[in-house]
């Protein structure tokens, strides 16, 4: 396994260096903060529009492929941060590397919201030159809760008289005015969106309306005591939170060679978005309850002892079952899958009678269940022997189904077989086909199947 890096990206009229507390408090990660292009070092690099800076991180993600990353994107650097997570999850080749993303007071897809005085009065600042040292204190000091101590407080201000004029007359006028809401869509990455407790434009209610509703699964969490500029303001809490859903999206860490080929031009950028789909978290599944799920993730563990008590497995398929994911068929003295899952789980429950995971007399349970001999055939809550021994045919099928359709599970055995054509018009397919007669393609990644 390769380790998980971090992605820091930075505000306007800042840096990298904004980042360095926050990195203090997160040993263990590799953390890479880059300068964006017309800033900081990038300073010369002058002014680059959305479009340019979202193509840069892309290359700069590239560039580190195949290790996996989060992106951490702060006011200006979570537009371009939303952006570039909307291609990786579209199965762009060469991002699927990027497992989640981590918003702190993000400026969204869509025009960022700002007060057109407050606006002319921080273009009017660089109008006919750089700004003078007062002006990037006032708008250092307007950014946080309480004035910075004077060593922080005198490198934000040095940030932003070294920002390139281009790059922050450019940003103000057109970059964070742009809606580039179409182009973000709804991204299945895991999302973190952090506010600061006082921040104006950009609080909890503005990520809520405007940074949420482009996430599948998000996570929107409030830091007391910060305004804006909450790397520099409240660091450790910050940190802490990066570090939590970091852990978070740490399952959906591939081998470097399978993240190899998953991410290269073997592979069409249809099944290579399908597939990463199955490494994001899922929502809730209808109707289920908590001993639902309780229910299925201890049969998981009897069907597939390898993979022991799996919770996240028995979401995944619950969510698949609640959608009409299937193999387009059932028993007919079955119900509809839906009810039949909410049916079979509460019959089990009932027979479980206490059971724990990993009590010996589950086997017995089980077979009793095969042969048509466990059920419940007086209440319509239930499932009747007969129905239970047919229904657990489905559960058995079903499990192996999805667990077998995971990149994490095709890593492990060593399955390939996604890999034979790109997008191009010629498709690669396999050359040798014998046993134990791999292509160099193949010997290269370091796959084994």
């Amino acid at each position: 396994m390769t380790g998980l890096t971090l992605v820091f990206l930075h505000a306007l009229g800042a840096s990298a260096r904004e980042w360095e507390q926050v990195i203090d408090h997160l040993p263990g990660y590799e953390c890479v903060a880059l300068d964006l292009p017309g800033f900081g070092d990038a300073a010369k690099t002058g002014h680059a529009d959305v479009v340019t800076m979202t193509d840069w991180l892309a290359d700069e993600i590239r560039s580190r492929q195949p290790n996996p990353c989060v992106l951490v994107g702060h006011s200006m650097g979570g537009k371009i941060a939303t952006l570039v997570a909307a291609r990786a999850a579209s199965g762009e080749i060469g991002l699927s590397s990027v497992l989640g993303v981590v918003l702190v007071a993000a400026s969204p897809p869509s025009p960022e919201p700002m007060e057109e005085d407050r606006r002319a009065e921080m273009i009017g600042w660089f109008a006919d030159g750089q700004a003078s040292r007062e002006d990037a204190a006032t708008f250092v000091d307007a950014n946080t809760a309480t004035p910075l101590p004077d060593v922080l407080r005198d490198r934000a201000i040095d940030d932003v008289l070294r920002s390139n004029r281009a790059a922050w007359l450019g940003w103000l006028e057109r970059g964070s005015r742009e809606d580039w809401s179409a182009d973000a869509g709804r991204i299945t990455l895991p999302a973190l969106i952090v506010a600061g407790a006082e921040d104006g434009d950009l609080d909890a209610d503005a990520q809520r309306r405007l940074n949420q509703p482009h996430y599948v699964t998000a996570e929107l969490r409030v830091v007391a005591d910060a305004a804006h500029l909450i790397p520099y303001e409240q660091p450790e809490a910050l940190a802490a939170l990066i570090r939590e859903h970091a852990a978070s999206v740490a399952g959906a860490i591939l081998p470097a060679h399978f993240g190899q080929i998953l991410g290269s031009d073997r592979v069409s950028q249809r099944a290579r978005s399908a597939m990463l789909e199955r490494l994001r978290p899922v929502r809730d599944a209808a109707n289920w309850t908590d001993d639902h799920y309780a229910t299925l993730a201890i049969l998981i563990g009897q069907i597939l002892p390898d993979c022991g008590v799996d919770h996240d497995l028995a979401r995944r398929i619950a969510f698949g079952v609640a959608q009409g994911d299937g193999d387009g068929w059932r028993f007919a003295a079955l119900p509809a899958d839906g009810e039949a899952w909410i049916r079979g789980l509460a019959t089990l429950h009932m027979l479980m009678d206490g059971l724990a995971a990993q009590d010996h007399a589950w086997t017995s349970l089980l077979e009793n269940v095969a042969e048509g001999e466990a059920g419940r055939a007086d209440d319509d809550a239930y499932l009747s022997p007969a129905q239970m021994k047919l229904w657990f045919d489905d559960v058995r099928a079903e499990v192996v189904r999805v667990w077998m359709s995971l990149p994490t599970t095709m890593a492990e055995i060593g399955y390939d077989g996604f890999a034979v054509g790109g997008d191009a018009h010629r498709k690669q397919g396999y050359i040798r086909t014998a046993a134990d007669d791999l292509e160099p393609w193949q010997l290269a990644s370091g796959s084994a199947s």
